[in-house]
């Protein structure tokens, strides 16, 4: 039989006042397992762990609404899961701001101890600059914030061949065949189609993150046609004509200096090998830009516009002083939804300045996204890849 507590005995055990108690269940958020005679609330063990549950994610940030419909009872896991994700990435900023302040605190109260001048105005901007540099760090730890952006496209495209699968059709892969990739990600070019890797085919899947091969290679798993490298695409450290296929996707526009990682290229495919790379243009998910900005003009969700840096419009010019035979292919597709949730997950994932203005406006922000999508969301799609030779 199970033990019973009175409203004040429950609210005492767990911490907070009667009155909370008795809110949580005018909301239907927790009603008492059983009532005395007179009315009078009970809960059990059982009920507490229900509340532990609510206060919980109440203090990371859910509204009282969004944890009555989620997760009490009968509530989504996925629902659930992906809401912790995304609180879990603004908790992460929150973080690495604190860090940015106690650092600058640390300088500023050393220039003060040694009867140094101090710069405020540069102060300021350190902590803004270190902030954008840890906020990088923090996309690259693994590749969770790939998974997102990849996600979106994945459940919502239109085109239902999907971009891993079509691109690699169009990889045209042999038998014996040495393939790079550069920038590999969470490698799901290879692990959406091992089955159709031909024999002999040896990959090298490279990126500058070793946490972001780390879940390529789970991803994977034991293939003993695949190795693994940490590397900058700018040095290369392989030999001249290597490989018969160098893929880039999605990942020059990150370079430093595309030229040079575009001559390192050239240099390590063999003569008359094919480099595949692929990009997109201005048009690309343009509305994703269009609803921050209408949300708040401040919100930029790349410092640099990539398709700027090599872009299907400009892409031709850029390789054509190393290659030939440049060609471009494009994938026509666009996505639709009506969920807000997968548009906020790829908004927290990007690049950008939006996590430290979201941070302490994501209840609001969830709601205006919503409001926008309920009817149903269109979202442009301009992508493709160049193929050229050597």
């Amino acid at each position: 039989m199970p033990t019973y507590y009175t409203s004040g005995e429950f609210a005492e055990k767990a911490h907070v006042s009667i009155r909370t108690i008795r809110y949580y269940d005018q909301k239907n958020l927790l009603k008492p397992a059983a009532r005395a005679k007179g009315g009078a609330r009970r809960y059990t063990d059982q009920d507490f762990a229900k509340l532990q549950q609510i206060l919980l994610l109440k203090y990371l940030g859910f509204s009282l609404s969004e944890i009555r419909e989620m997760t009490i009872g009968s509530g989504d896991a996925q629902v659930l899961l992906n809401s912790l994700q995304i609180q879990k990435r603004l908790a992460e900023e929150r973080l690495e701001e604190m860090k940015n302040v106690i650092a600058a605190i640390d300088s500023t109260s050393q220039a003060l101890k040694s009867n140094q001048q101090v710069d405020w105005s540069q102060m300021l901007k350190l902590i803004h600059l270190t902030s954008m540099n840890q906020s990088l760090s923090l996309q690259y730890k693994n590749a969770t914030n790939i998974s997102a952006r990849i996600r979106l496209h994945r459940d919502y495209s239109l085109n239902k061949v999907g971009w891993f699968p079509w691109l690699f059709s169009n990889l045209h892969l042999k038998a014996g065949m040495k393939i790079l990739e550069l920038g590999a990600g969470n490698g799901a070019l290879w692990s959406q189609n091992l089955a159709k890797i031909p024999a002999g085919v040896t990959v090298v899947l490279s990126d500058i993150s070793e946490g972001i091969l780390a879940d390529a290679k789970k991803a994977i798993g034991k293939q003993s046609q695949f190795q693994y490298a940490v590397l900058d695409a700018q040095s290369i450290p392989f030999a001249d004509n290597t490989f018969d296929l160098v893929i880039a996707n999605h990942m020059l526009f990150y370079c430093d200096d595309i030229p040079k990682a575009l001559q390192e290229v050239q240099r390590v495919l063999k003569p008359g090998a094919t480099f595949t790379c692929s990009t997109y243009s201005q048009k690309h998910m343009h509305e994703i830009t269009d609803l921050v900005q209408n949300y708040n003009a401040n919100i930029v969700l790349s410092s640099t516009k990539l398709y700027e840096r090599f872009g299907l419009d400009n892409g031709r010019q850029i390789l054509k002083p190393y290659f030939k035979d440049i060609s471009c292919h494009k994938y026509q597709d666009a996505i639709e939804l009506s969920d807000s949730m997968p548009i906020i997950s790829y908004i927290l994932s990007c690049h950008g300045n939006q996590n430290s203005i979201l941070l302490d406006h994501y209840q609001d922000f969830k709601q205006y996204v919503e409001k926008q999508v309920k009817d149903g969301f269109h979202i442009t799609k301009d992508a493709g890849f160049f193929s050229c030779k050597k």
